[in-house]
Protein backbone atom coordinates (compact mmCIF):
# COMPACT_ATOMS: atom_id res chain seq x y z
CA UNK A 1 0.00 0.00 0.00
CA UNK A 2 1.40 3.42 -0.91
CA UNK A 3 1.67 6.18 1.69
CA UNK A 4 -1.11 8.05 -0.09
CA UNK A 5 -3.36 5.00 0.24
CA UNK A 6 -2.41 4.63 3.93
CA UNK A 7 -3.27 8.29 4.57
CA UNK A 8 -6.60 7.98 2.73
CA UNK A 9 -7.47 4.79 4.64
CA UNK A 10 -6.45 6.40 7.92
CA UNK A 11 -8.59 9.47 7.22
CA UNK A 12 -11.57 7.16 6.71
CA UNK A 13 -10.90 5.45 10.08
CA UNK A 14 -10.66 8.72 12.01
CA UNK A 15 -13.71 10.57 13.23
CA UNK A 16 -14.52 13.60 11.11
CA UNK A 17 -15.37 15.85 14.04
CA UNK A 18 -14.74 16.09 17.73
CA UNK A 19 -16.78 15.83 20.85
CA UNK A 20 -17.39 19.33 22.06
CA UNK A 21 -17.65 18.35 25.72
CA UNK A 22 -13.87 18.09 25.98
CA UNK A 23 -11.92 21.05 27.32
CA UNK A 24 -8.62 20.73 25.52
CA UNK A 25 -7.14 19.71 22.21
CA UNK A 26 -3.77 18.71 20.80
CA UNK A 27 -2.48 18.54 17.24
CA UNK A 28 -0.94 15.30 16.08
CA UNK A 29 0.94 16.83 13.13
CA UNK A 30 2.30 14.44 10.52
CA UNK A 31 4.64 14.93 7.61
CA UNK A 32 5.69 12.52 4.88
CA UNK A 33 9.47 12.31 4.38
CA UNK A 34 11.05 9.68 2.14
CA UNK A 35 7.90 7.54 2.32
CA UNK A 36 7.96 7.65 6.15
CA UNK A 37 5.37 9.35 8.35
CA UNK A 38 6.87 11.54 11.04
CA UNK A 39 5.12 13.25 13.93
CA UNK A 40 6.01 16.59 15.51
CA UNK A 41 6.65 16.43 19.25
CA UNK A 42 7.44 19.38 21.51
CA UNK A 43 9.05 19.65 24.93
CA UNK A 44 7.35 21.94 27.42
CA UNK A 45 9.53 24.35 29.40
CA UNK A 46 10.17 23.73 33.08
CA UNK A 47 7.57 25.71 35.04
CA UNK A 48 6.32 25.12 38.59
CA UNK A 49 2.80 26.23 37.58
CA UNK A 50 2.53 23.64 34.78
CA UNK A 51 1.51 20.10 35.79
CA UNK A 52 3.11 18.78 32.56
CA UNK A 53 6.27 20.85 33.04
CA UNK A 54 9.27 19.55 31.10
CA UNK A 55 7.36 16.74 29.40
CA UNK A 56 7.36 15.84 25.72
CA UNK A 57 3.95 16.34 24.20
CA UNK A 58 1.98 17.60 21.23
CA UNK A 59 1.09 21.24 20.50
CA UNK A 60 -2.25 22.28 21.92
CA UNK A 61 -4.04 23.48 25.00
CA UNK A 62 -7.28 24.43 26.68
CA UNK A 63 -10.27 25.98 24.98
CA UNK A 64 -10.64 29.75 25.35
CA UNK A 65 -14.06 31.37 25.66
CA UNK A 66 -13.67 32.97 22.22
CA UNK A 67 -12.94 29.64 20.48
CA UNK A 68 -16.03 28.55 18.55
CA UNK A 69 -15.01 24.88 18.69
CA UNK A 70 -12.11 22.62 19.63
CA UNK A 71 -10.71 22.58 16.11
CA UNK A 72 -10.35 26.34 16.39
CA UNK A 73 -8.69 25.82 19.79
CA UNK A 74 -6.07 23.43 18.42
CA UNK A 75 -5.38 25.65 15.40
CA UNK A 76 -4.95 28.72 17.65
CA UNK A 77 -2.80 26.91 20.21
CA UNK A 78 -0.56 25.35 17.55
CA UNK A 79 -0.04 28.73 15.91
CA UNK A 80 0.76 30.34 19.29
CA UNK A 81 3.20 27.60 20.31
CA UNK A 82 4.94 26.68 17.02
CA UNK A 83 4.00 29.31 14.42
CA UNK A 84 2.47 26.54 12.27
CA UNK A 85 -0.79 27.73 10.72
CA UNK A 86 -2.77 24.51 10.35
CA UNK A 87 -5.49 26.37 8.44
CA UNK A 88 -3.12 27.13 5.57
CA UNK A 89 -0.39 24.51 5.67
CA UNK A 90 -2.10 21.21 6.33
CA UNK A 91 -4.82 18.73 5.57
CA UNK A 92 -7.16 17.84 8.42
CA UNK A 93 -7.47 14.03 8.57
CA UNK A 94 -9.80 13.63 11.57
CA UNK A 95 -9.79 13.10 15.32
CA UNK A 96 -8.96 10.28 17.69
CA UNK A 97 -10.99 9.39 20.77
CA UNK A 98 -10.75 11.92 23.61
CA UNK A 99 -8.23 11.04 26.30
CA UNK A 100 -8.70 11.82 29.99
CA UNK A 101 -5.75 13.37 31.77
CA UNK A 102 -4.56 11.69 34.93
CA UNK A 103 -3.27 14.82 36.63
CA UNK A 104 -6.58 16.61 36.13
CA UNK A 105 -9.28 13.92 35.76
CA UNK A 106 -11.93 16.52 34.94
CA UNK A 107 -9.96 17.50 31.80
CA UNK A 108 -10.29 15.50 28.58
CA UNK A 109 -8.10 16.18 25.57
CA UNK A 110 -9.20 15.62 21.98
CA UNK A 111 -6.37 14.77 19.52
CA UNK A 112 -6.76 16.30 16.04
CA UNK A 113 -4.71 14.71 13.25
CA UNK A 114 -3.22 16.90 10.52
CA UNK A 115 -0.88 16.20 7.61
CA UNK A 116 1.35 19.13 6.66
CA UNK A 117 1.57 19.46 2.91
CA UNK A 118 4.60 21.78 2.89
CA UNK A 119 7.53 21.98 5.30
CA UNK A 120 6.36 24.40 8.01
CA UNK A 121 8.56 27.19 9.28
CA UNK A 122 8.58 26.43 12.99
CA UNK A 123 9.25 29.21 15.45
CA UNK A 124 8.75 28.06 19.03
CA UNK A 125 7.11 30.22 21.65
CA UNK A 126 9.98 30.11 24.14
CA UNK A 127 7.66 31.00 27.03
CA UNK A 128 5.94 27.62 26.55
CA UNK A 129 8.25 25.27 24.63
CA UNK A 130 11.89 24.27 24.96
CA UNK A 131 12.38 22.36 21.68
CA UNK A 132 10.63 20.32 19.02
CA UNK A 133 11.54 17.32 16.87
CA UNK A 134 10.11 15.29 14.03
CA UNK A 135 10.24 11.57 14.88
CA UNK A 136 9.24 8.75 12.54
CA UNK A 137 6.19 6.78 13.63
CA UNK A 138 8.12 3.62 12.79
CA UNK A 139 10.86 4.59 15.26
CA UNK A 140 8.27 5.49 17.90
CA UNK A 141 6.46 2.16 17.49
CA UNK A 142 9.74 0.26 17.86
CA UNK A 143 10.77 2.10 21.03
CA UNK A 144 7.98 0.96 23.34
CA UNK A 145 9.13 0.25 26.87
CA UNK A 146 8.57 1.46 30.41
CA UNK A 147 9.85 4.30 32.56
CA UNK A 148 10.11 4.26 36.33
CA UNK A 149 9.53 7.33 38.47
CA UNK A 150 9.36 7.62 42.24
CA UNK A 151 5.57 7.42 41.94
CA UNK A 152 5.39 4.32 39.73
CA UNK A 153 6.25 2.59 36.47
CA UNK A 154 4.56 3.63 33.24
CA UNK A 155 4.52 2.58 29.58
CA UNK A 156 6.63 4.91 27.48
CA UNK A 157 8.38 5.41 24.19
CA UNK A 158 12.12 5.63 24.82
CA UNK A 159 13.87 7.27 21.86
CA UNK A 160 17.51 8.21 22.39
CA UNK A 161 17.31 10.69 25.31
CA UNK A 162 13.60 11.39 24.76
CA UNK A 163 10.91 9.86 26.98
CA UNK A 164 7.30 10.06 25.79
CA UNK A 165 4.88 8.89 28.44
CA UNK A 166 1.52 9.68 30.02
CA UNK A 167 -1.13 11.38 27.91
CA UNK A 168 1.12 11.75 24.87
CA UNK A 169 2.07 8.07 25.02
CA UNK A 170 -1.62 7.08 25.13
CA UNK A 171 -2.46 9.35 22.18
CA UNK A 172 0.43 8.10 20.04
CA UNK A 173 -0.22 4.48 21.02
CA UNK A 174 -3.88 4.83 19.99
CA UNK A 175 -2.86 6.47 16.72
CA UNK A 176 -0.24 3.83 15.88
CA UNK A 177 -2.78 1.04 16.52
CA UNK A 178 -5.21 2.77 14.10
CA UNK A 179 -2.43 3.17 11.56
CA UNK A 180 -1.50 -0.52 11.85
CA UNK A 181 -5.12 -1.42 11.05
CA UNK A 182 -5.18 0.97 8.04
Amino acid sequence: MTNTQVIETLAKKLKSRGEEKTDGAVALILRLINRELEVLVVKRIESPSDPWSGQIGLPGGKRDAEDQNLKQTVIRETLEETNINLDNASRFLGVLDPQPTRLKPELEVLPFVFLVEHEPQIKLNQKELDWCAWISLKQIAQSKGTIRFGFGEFPAYLIDDKVIWGLTFRILDSFIRKLDKA
